[in-house]
């Protein structure tokens, strides 16, 4: 048997700089095997990352199927020495494994800490809430202590300068590397311990580059972080790491453990996950892995800037990107830096580009540095069913996951926007919020549907959890929901989930729901539960005609639970307090615009508005219902001018008191402040009721009024002002003030003008 040597590659995981010295080590080495540092028992899942139709970022997940809120990601990049490993191995014909903790040890660990961290949560015993622990050396970021000791403010630009953008491609970078992780770790460990979990991994990892040393002929390379290369340079008898391995927990069994490999994004490979130690910046790394060899990687990139800027708006000439390249090796040069970093970079743009605005800056700085991009899986790759049938919706819909905001407009008219306005319904039904309804440039008629997506790797992770609902979205979602209405007890709530069982396109649990809603309908009998359920029914209505939905059964029910609420009414409006009075007058008229978007039968209004007529006139009402009531009738023409005179004269009469006064006016004037440009008589009446209050509760309602008269725009407030101060010719003030008051009333119009306008030119 020929010699077997092994040599070690102390790499940075996600570093295009480590990637590129490995492949051209890799091919000078010539090894037997590959070994690389991720978890043992997922080797079988390494060939397929160097399939053609794998397209990075990628990240494995483990995770227990029993337990599927407990999952580890293992993320995968173009430029991640990891990955570039995998490719040289299959295309050389040359076996590839993990040799690090199996992801079934490693979940037993997560679960085993979530236990004690509950029990400790839990435990009423002072003594057991003291977590002793013993004090060991933070080695989350090695590269960062050598960067100070190197006299640089953060690891990432030293790392930079030594090996990512280092042009000389020399392998001997290794040896460096690896001496000066011994210096420090020897320094460290002379006062600090090493954690237990570092010193059990690389006991693990020693024991299987021992067992892979017996099976092979020839050379081995072995691919870890640099931290650990010390550790497995130094002498261990096997029997010491058994010990050490030995405590760690028992192993789940592979019944419960799935393994898969799911799409990542570019933005999140800037946080910590797995072995990725986060890059703030993927796609300017992306840039040097790909570029970083070439004489114009510099000028390449700020073409790119200049290209964002330019579609964002700005003007960019070629003179100031000249100008922009060199001002970074200026700075570069001065800083006695090799080539430009990502510090000096930034700089030119901002001087050169950006006009030295850093906002300019800002405003692109998301899209260049962390990009947008999603993996993909191929279609023979290990996928749990859920996000097999995710993929067959998407594909279906042509709905590609981005991982930066995407606005879009469904028509539901067209089978592909009602096929994607259904996906993602059932995908919110499961949790997965992939798309978030937006309101924004929202159509007025019933066909159309604004959605922004935004795609995260967690998702897939909570489609796992969705598995015990079912094998497909459409199956998951019913189960999920039905099981769901049948929990909920509050009107409301049931609404809102028939709603998304309808929009989802969920039949089974669509019928489950209204048959529950139904005979939680004949229990209810709070008013308040009653009105907020009108809204969601009402938008099941409305946008029925483009949808498979039973609307006899739902105008039905609308009809029944309107004429229940307004029985309630009188009874639920008696002697609240203002927290409630408030709450109940916002469910009135949403209900009400409800109903009169449904085009309600003439009974269910008739009984509406009699109920409304009981609220106006009860002594035990709340005011703020009252006053909203009173508009609401006024409006509908079911009291005339000199009627609604009255109830104004009565309720903002200076013989009432000025916190009653306020709360009718709120209830009145809320959401409805520009009728008072159109209507003298309300007008007279407020201007009345604000002559008579004294100062002090003047200032007192400064808040209130401020809120209320906010609903107005500049020129409404403007127009408002020049009603108020007489500017105008048909003049309200003059035809119902006396002018033996106007002294006072002048004061008055200077306060209630600060409200309505913000500035202060109104006065002069």
């Amino acid at each position: 048997m020929s010699k077997v040597d092994i040599h070690y590659f102390g790499i940075r995981h996600h570093g295009p700089g480590s990637a590129r010295r490995l492949v051209a080590a890799l091919d000078q080495l010539r090894p037997n095997k590959v070994l690389i540092e991720g978890p043992a028992d997922c080797s079988d899942l390494l060939p397929l990352l160097a399939s053609s139709q794998m397209k990075p970022p990628v990240a494995l997940l483990a995770y227990a199927a029993e337990l599927p809120g407990c999952s580890l990601y293992y993320p995968f990049v173009e430029f991640s020495p990891e990955y570039q490993a995998c490719l040289w191995a299959v295309k050389h014909g040359v076996e590839v494994k993990f040799i690090d903790l199996p992801v079934n040890i490693q979940l037993a660990q997560l679960v085993q800490s979530r236990v004690e961290a509950e029990q400790a949560e839990n435990s009423d015993d002072p003594v057991a809430d003291e977590v002793e622990q013993e004090a060991s050396a933070d080695t989350s970021d090695p590269i960062g202590l050598l960067a100070k000791l190197a006299g640089y403010e953060d690891g990432e630009a030293w790392w930079n300068d030594l090996i990512e953008q280092n042009c000389d491609n020399s392998t001997e970078i290794f040896a460096t590397v690896e001496l000066a992780m011994t210096a420090l770790r020897s320094e460290i460990t002379e006062t600090v311990p090493l954690s237990q979990n570092d010193l059990q991994r690389e006991a693990y990892m020693r024991l299987e580059i021992a067992r892979e040393k017996k099976e092979v002929q020839g050379q081995i390379a072995v691919i870890c972080g640099a931290w650990h290369v010390p550790a497995f340079r130094e002498k261990h008898t096997a029997k010491d790491d058994r010990t050490l391995t030995k405590s760690l927990p028992a192993k789940l069994s592979k019944s419960k453990l799935k393994a898969t490999w799911i799409p990542w994004t570019s933005p999140r490979l800037a946080m910590v996950s797995g072995y990725g130690a986060g890059v703030a910046a993927p796609m300017w790394y992306q840039h040097i892995w790909r570029e970083g060899t070439g004489e114009q990687w510099l000028e390449l990139w700020f073409g790119q800037l200049a290209r964002e800027l330019r579609q964002s708006g700005q003007v960019v000439s070629t003179a100031s990107v000249i100008e922009a390249v060199r001002l970074s090796r200026s700075l570069a040069a001065v800083r006695n830096r090799p080539v430009p970093g990502f510090e000096e970079i930034i700089e030119a743009t901002v001087s050169c580009l950006c006009f030295g605005e850093r906002l300019i800056w800002q405003q692109i700085e998301k899209t260049l540095l962390l990009g947008e991009q999603v993996g993909s899986i191929p279609a023979d790759g290990p996928l749990v069913p859920l996000l097999e049938d995710l993929q067959r919706w998407q594909k279906k819909t042509k709905l590609k996951p981005t991982a930066l905001d995407k606005e879009i407009s469904l028509d539901l008219r067209s089978d592909i926007g009602l096929n994607k306005s259904t996906l993602l319904h059932r995908l919110a039904v499961l949790e997965v919020p992939w798309g978030e309804s937006s309101a924004s440039g929202k159509s007025r008629g019933t066909f159309r549907e604004n959605w922004v997506l935004s795609w995260q790797p967690e998702y897939a992770v909570k489609l796992v959890e969705n598995l015990v609902y079912g094998s497909t979205i459409e199956q998951a979602a019913n189960n999920k929901l039905i099981e769901s209405i049948a929990a909920e007890g509050n009107l409301r709530k049931l609404a809102e989930a028939v709603l998304l069982a309808l929009e989802s396109q969920l039949h089974r649990a669509s019928e489950a729901g209204l048959q529950q809603l139904s005979e939680r309908a004949a229990l209810a009998s709070d008013g308040v539960e009653l009105l907020d359920s009108l809204p969601s029914l009402v938008q099941v209505q409305r946008y029925g005609t483009a949808r498979e939905i039973p609307l006899e059964q739902v105008a039905g029910l609308v009809q029944r639970l309107a004429l229940q609420a307004a029985l309630a009414l009188p009874y639920a409006c008696r002697n609240l307090n203002d927290e409630e009075s408030l709450r109940l007058r916002n469910s009135i008229h949403s209900a009400h615009q409800a109903l009169q978007l449904a085009e309600s039968e003439e009974e269910v209004m008739e009984g509406w508005w009699q109920a409304f007529e009981q609220l106006v006139h009860s002594q035990v009402s709340s005011l703020q219902v009252s006053g909203l009531c009173t508009r609401l009738l006024y409006q509908a023409g079911r009291i005339d001018g000199h009627k609604l005179q009255q109830l104004l004269e009565k309720a903002l009469s200076p013989a009432v008191p000025a916190a009653d006064a306020a709360r009718f006016f709120e209830g009145f004037f809320a959401e409805a402040v520009e009728r008072l440009l159109y209507d003298p008589v309300l007008i007279a009446a407020v201007q009345r009721w604000l002559l008579h209050l004294d100062e002090e509760a003047f200032i007192e309602y400064l808040p209130l009024f401020r809120r209320v008269f906010s609903d107005l725009d500049a020129m409404e407030r403007r127009r408002m002002m020049e009603l108020v101060l007489g500017a105008r010719t048909n003049n309200v003030v003059s035809s119902t003030v006396n002018s033996a008051v106007l002294p006072q009333w002048s004061e008055q119009l200077l306060r209630i003008g600060k409200l309505i306008h913000k500035d202060k030119t109104w006065a002069q």
